[in-house]
């Protein structure tokens, strides 16, 4: 190693007995069991689900309570003590209602804190001290230890043990130790969170999901479709900025445009109220949870109408310029007779309806207007202002990946683009050819670059973030086309079909999912492809388990606007040291009814792999690293300390 670094690391390490305290600790981490983990997918905007599932750990708080307590609290008590750990500050309110007296409040306030602590002591079984020590309540850190490490409860230190706690009720104290112990439960039990994709589309508040998973303690996000499609907008693409808004403006969510991000939509409004009438093809869709005025579906409609023809226009330079791209066929204002009303596409021809070429020049269809231009400009310069966008952003590229290696596993949004015979396609990116993990690194590079660039806004960088979106050989995408303009102006819904790529029915194969793992140097008979991207339809009989078992899909419709074609709200998996469960979620009803009742949403379990041995820290990736440092705290020994 070199010398000058091994210099450096005798700074931190500046005498023998540190080196060696440090190696013990590295090296008895090892022989822990791994740590469990999380992995959740295409949360769709759905804060409040995402919420819930996040606090109990996909049923694993509740597991552990389980454990503990089945046989010194009923039912009723167990699911009001879980909801008490999931949403303290709330429960409490309601608590305190309920408490006539302030000594049976008191009362309380020490039973549970004493249920607490049990619950922290057994959640915390397999993390060091040090482990738990940081995910403990700051403020209440030494008090926490104290009553975690009691001992001689029954003689000498009895009262002591009592005085700390009937100190902190008099002090005021109790629910804040309450809520702190309540939040330390939900971080242990899930030491670290994978996000496989799709944060962003259809839900209200992308934002809100945001904002918790910056504040989470471990985690990591594989970039979705629709995440790519923002992070690209912020990047400079002006396409993928474009299609944000189109469809915000579809699923009436245009609030996390203006409101969340606080993105001025009123140049754009204003060249809408220009050139547009209302079109019954452009309404938003429908909220069950939203009612809006017909002014307001009038005025959304017009929006839709101006940001759809925008997109379209904004297309058209980018296939011509990248004719490698073979999206020739979605030249689709070139391709309408504008005299006839009709397009022909892929060899059809068809009858349009709904039509709204108000701003569209016959002779020359991509041809933007003076207008146009400067609204999706003035767009693109609120977008890259916004601070809080901009830290969202940040965040996803720090965290994001297309794909990831961990603990053998290979995570991935959408998929591995493979032909009919499950042979990678090959794509051609400026005279050279790419195919399988080389064709996802060159996408992450390009998609880095164009981020590093936000000034440049039509170079190959952002193009190519665009592609990611709707190319055919995208592994976000998935598809060989996507049909947007024939969804809004053709009847004939087989113009409609997308057309899915081989690897989707390919995966089901067991040597299929085997040569993917190995394309990525991970070991096919332990490893798992973990996928999301496509709602699994339970209601039809789909099974999330794929190839026996080497395949796990977790998109199982946290959207609600999937919940009618899946039949669930949602799958999630846990992944501890005995092993893979697949949950299975029912729809949330609210937080207000776990709150206020106690109700808890209801999941179901299937195990998806068990292992013979029971998996340490030392075969994940964790312990990769820490055998790094611990070879490197070696090799210092030698060189400082060792004559």
């Amino acid at each position: 190693m070199d010398t000058k670094y091994l210099d450096l690391l005798a700074d931190k390490f500046d005498s023998e007995e540190k080196v060696v305290t440090e190696l013990i600790n590295l090296e008895s981490i090892l022989n822990l069991p791994k740590g469990t983990e999380h992995f959740v997918s295409d949360l769709h905007g759905e804060y409040q689900a995402f919420q819930h599932v996040l606090r109990n750990g996909s049923g694993k708080v509740l597991e552990r309570i389980n454990d503990i307590f089945k046989d010194v609290l009923t039912e009723e008590q167990i699911t009001n003590f879980a909801a008490l750990v999931y949403y303290p500050e709330d429960r409490l309110k309601v608590v305190k209602e309920r408490f006539e007296s302030k000594k049976d409040l008191e009362e309380w306030y020490v039973e549970k804190i004493h249920h607490l602590i049990h619950l922290v002591s057994y959640s915390s079984s397999k993390y060091t001290r040090s482990k738990l020590r940081k995910a403990l309540p700051k403020q209440f850190v030494y008090i926490v230890e104290e009553l975690l490490y009691k001992t001689d409860e029954f003689t000498n230190k009895k009262s002591y043990y009592e005085k700390i706690i009937q100190k902190i009720i008099s002090l005021g104290q109790a629910e804040k130790l309450i809520t702190g112990l309540s939040y330390t439960t939900q971080r242990l039990v899930v030491d670290h969170l994978h996000v496989v994709g799709d944060i962003y589309d259809r839900g209200p508040e992308p934002d809100k999901i945001m904002d918790t998973l910056i504040d989470h303690h471990s985690i990591d996000i594989q970039w979705g479709n629709h995440d790519v499609l923002w992070i690209g907008a912020y990047a400079g693409s002006k396409v993928c900025l474009a299609n944000i808004i189109r469809i915000c403006a579809r699923y009436d969510n245009l609030d996390i445009i203006e409101d969340a991000y606080g993105i001025n939509l009123r140049p754009l409004l204003n060249l809408a109220e220009k050139y547009y009438e209302d079109n019954q093809a452009f309404r938003p869709k429908k909220h069950s949870e939203q009612n809006i005025t017909e002014q307001e579906k009038i005025q959304i409609s017009k929006i839709h109408q101006a940001i759809a023809m925008i997109q379209f226009k904004l297309e058209a330079p980018i296939i011509k310029r990248r004719p490698y791209f073979n999206m020739s066929e979605r030249l689709v204002l070139e391709k309408t007779d504008h005299e006839n009303n009709k397009i022909t596409v892929y060899g059809n021809t068809y009858p349009l309806e709904n039509t709204c070429f108000n701003t569209v020049d016959p002779e020359n269809p991509a041809r933007m207007l003076p207008e146009e231009e400067e609204v999706i400009s003035k767009l693109l310069l609120s977008v890259q202002q916004s601070e809080k966008l901009k830290r969202h952003m940040n965040f996803l590229m720090k965290k994001g990946s297309l794909y990831l290696k961990y603990n053998g596993n290979l995570l991935i949004h959408g998929c591995m683009p493979v032909d009919a015979d499950g042979n990678m396609e090959q794509m051609e990116i400026e005279g050279e050819v790419y195919k399988g993990r080389a064709l996802l690194d060159k996408f992450e590079n390009y998609l880095r670059y164009a981020f590093k660039h936000k000034e440049v806004t039509d170079d190959l960088a952002t193009d190519m973030v665009w592609y990611l979106w709707t190319g055919e050989f995208s592994s976000l995408f998935g598809k060989r086309a996507m049909t947007t303009f024939e969804r809004y102006f053709i009847t004939d819904k087989a113009s409609h079909k997308e057309e899915k790529n081989p690897y989707y029915y390919l995966r089901e194969n067991v040597e299929m999912c085997e040569k993917i793992l190995k394309e990525f140097e991970l070991d096919p008979g332990q490893g798992h492809i973990i996928n999301g991207h496509t709602p699994v339809k339970e209601i039809d009989g789909e099974n999330p388990i794929k190839a026996d078992g080497k395949m796990i899909v977790i998109d199982g419709g946290f959207s609600k606007a999937y919940q009618s074609t899946t039949g669930i709200a949602g799958y999630t998996l846990l992944y501890n040291s005995f092993g893979m469960q697949l949950v299975a979620h029912q729809h949330f009803n609210s937080k207000e009814d776990v709150v206020l009742n106690g109700a808890d949403v209801l999941s179901v379990r299937r195990v998806v792999d068990e292992e013979v041995e029971r998996k340490k820290v030392r075969e994940t990736n964790t312990g990769a690293r820490l055998k790094e440092e611990i070879e490197m705290l070696n090799q210092l020994m030698a060189y400082r300390y060792i004559n």
